[in-house]
């Protein structure tokens, strides 16, 4: 596999966060390990039992998200996967949030918000001054777009390929 050229240059960041450990590790993920593919397929299917329509479903598949554009973060708890997220560079200023997963036995326990920050600071780190994303509009994703709000993320248009979808929200932020 090819180097990513927008990793970040420190691959681990400890954050204290609840759990075993007492802190988690957020660390670049070149996503070969079994976990992490088991988590993102566990992620699909979840997606797909909520969202009816196909033209509606915007996850990428794993080759998609080992693409050079895709900077893609797991959070560990020890040796447990308990998150992940990734940012796509849409241009030299736009970056897109593309995915964000918490293992649903710790939902709620601050991993989102601890991932969220992290990838709004590297954003910054890489040089992108804009950040937005594609969220699910059902009530589903409600604690999503509630954690995006309190992060400073605004709704807006449909941005980069997106069209607008009723089953689908855009949000976007100035960094």
């Amino acid at each position: 596999m090819s180097p990513n050229p927008v990793l970040p240059e420190k691959l681990g960041h400890v954050v204290k966060a609840p759990g075993e450990t007492g802190t988690v590790k957020i660390v670049v993920d070149d996503l070969s390990g079994l976990q992490i593919a088991q988590f993102l397929n566990e992620h699909v299917q979840e997606m797909q039992a909520i969202i009816p329509s196909s033209e509606s479903k915007h996850a990428l598949d794993l080759d998609d998200l080992r693409k050079p554009e895709i900077t893609f973060w797991s959070v560990m708890d020890g040796a447990t996967l308990v998150g992940c997220g990734a940012i796509k560079r849409l241009d030299a200023s736009h970056a897109e949030l593309k995915l964000m997963r918490t293992a649903p036995a710790r939902r709620r326990d601050g991993i989102a918000s601890i991932l969220l920050e992290h990838i709004i600071t590297e954003a910054k780190r890489m040089g992108f001054t804009r950040l937005s994303l594609e969220t699910g509009s059902y009530e589903f994703f409600l604690p999503a777009r509630k954690l995006y709000e309190k992060f400073g993320f605004d709704y807006c248009e449909a941005f980069a390929d997106y069209q607008a979808d009723p089953n689908s929200v855009f949000l976007t932020r100035h960094l």
